[in-house]
């Protein structure tokens, strides 16, 4: 017999029965990066680490950020960290933010909870910054499922190279999710080409090797890098 229970969405999102799978051009990031190109003018992102102090902050840090009273101010897309135990490509200061995320009770279907607050208060682009385990435990296509009736716009898993599990980054393109890829200086230059293919929304270039901090300079050639990744990107390169 066929059942008939209904999946579980995060309190406050759509229902799966209203959602639909967008064309990338509706995605949020990618209007978000066309109407920045329109107005010549960069993209401010800014990352948060959900549950840090608690989930009630980060709706409000969040709606905050995206709605401040002057525009020159307000960021333009968000980085939403989901916590994880294990940060192993984040430095101190991200990883005090899990721990703190974690020690408050911070779980995947509180964050997915807190987005549809979020959503329902700014259109800001979301995206969720986080590795691959997290998603394994709520289970992949209900995590592309749930993200999305929140009011999600994307992911970008740490841990999960675009080449490892393609049926997942269908699964979440075809919920309407944009799957963002890394690319670091120590990346053959294949693999770039392919990963600047296989990113959405856009990729993400990490400039310098190490884990997620405060830097003091910049690499020399980060022009010359970004350059050459735009010449084989289909997304903007951030």
């Amino acid at each position: 017999m066929k059942s008939t229970t209904k999946p579980k969405v995060p309190p406050g999102a759509p229902s799966h029965a209203a959602l639909r799978t967008p064309h990338p051009s509706d995605n949020r990031i990618a209007r978000r990066f066309a109407q920045l190109r329109d107005q010549g003018r960069k993209a401010f992102i800014a990352y948060l680490c959900a549950g840090d102090p608690d989930l009630d902050a980060t709706v409000e840090l969040v709606v905050g950020m995206a709605e401040h009273a002057d525009p020159a101010r307000r960021v333009d897309i968000v980085e939403l960290g989901i916590p994880y135990s294990d940060p192993m490509a984040d430095g101190p200061a991200n990883q005090a933010a899990c721990e703190r995320a974690l020690k408050a009770g911070t779980t995947v279907r509180g964050v997915l909870a807190a987005v549809a607050r979020i959503r329902a208060r700014t259109s800001v682009p979301l995206l969720f910054f986080t590795y691959l385990n997290p998603v394994l435990a709520y289970g992949s296509a209900a995590f592309a499922r749930d993200a999305v009736a929140a009011g999600a716009d994307g992911v970008l898993l740490l841990d999960l190279p675009p080449d490892e599990d393609h049926d997942f980054i269908d699964a979440m393109r075809a919920a309407g999710l944009a799957n963002v890829c890394l690319a670091a200086p120590v990346t053959p230059t294949k693999r770039k080409q392919m990963l600047a293919r296989e990113s959405r929304g856009f990729l993400y270039y990490v400039c310098r090797l190490g884990v997620t901090g405060e830097r003091a300079t910049l690499p020399d050639d980060l022009g010359a890098q970004v350059a050459a990744l735009k010449r084989v990107a289909s997304a903007p390169v951030c």
